[in-house]
């Protein structure tokens, strides 16, 4: 069994011998590959060309242009139901409390400050350590809520740098 979800509308879909049965319903296609990437689809006597613009397989999320109109399709199979009934989704273990110094060194400049909404990889701060120059960036979507250092501090290994 998957749960989709197609432009914000969600979809049970079960697999049956070649077909699929979605929200209780079968669903009756016939789907021919035509090169990568596209397709010729024909559903109750009408046919659609279909093409997969995106493709994210890690998040498990596709845009696919269906006779020129554009959908977004996310994906959650039964390890993915299974992980999220059991309050283990992606979204929880990406959230993040602090960045903390890798190493000793000294904070040469700040790229954030209390308030600043960051993605994941953005810059933080730059800190040199061993004659370099190493940028910390952000390891997940968050919203700065204190910079524990200023330009020109000196810092130990593991201390806490900022606050999310």
């Amino acid at each position: 069994m998957y749960q989709t979800k197609i432009n914000g509308k969600n979809f049970e879909v079960v697999p049956d011998e070649g077909q699929f049965v979605i929200n209780g319903e079968p669903f009756q296609w016939d789907l021919k590959a035509i090169s990568d990437g596209h397709f010729h689809i024909l559903y109750k006597n009408k046919s659609y060309n279909a093409e997969v613009v995106k493709a994210d397989r890690a998040s498990k999320t596709f845009q696919l242009k269906i006779n020129n109109k554009l959908h977004t399709v996310e994906v959650k199979d039964k390890f993915d139901l299974l992980l999220e009934k059991m309050g283990m989704t992606n979204s929880a273990s990406a959230k993040i409390n602090n960045v903390k110094a890798p190493m000793p060194g000294l904070v040469i400049d700040l790229k954030v400050k209390s308030g600043d909404t960051v993605k994941a990889g953005d810059p933080l701060l730059i800190l040199e350590a061993m004659k370099m120059e190493n940028i910390l960036k952000s390891p997940a979507d968050a919203v700065v809520k204190n910079v524990k250092v200023k330009k020109g501090d000196s810092v130990e290994k593991g201390q806490v740098l900022i606050e999310f």
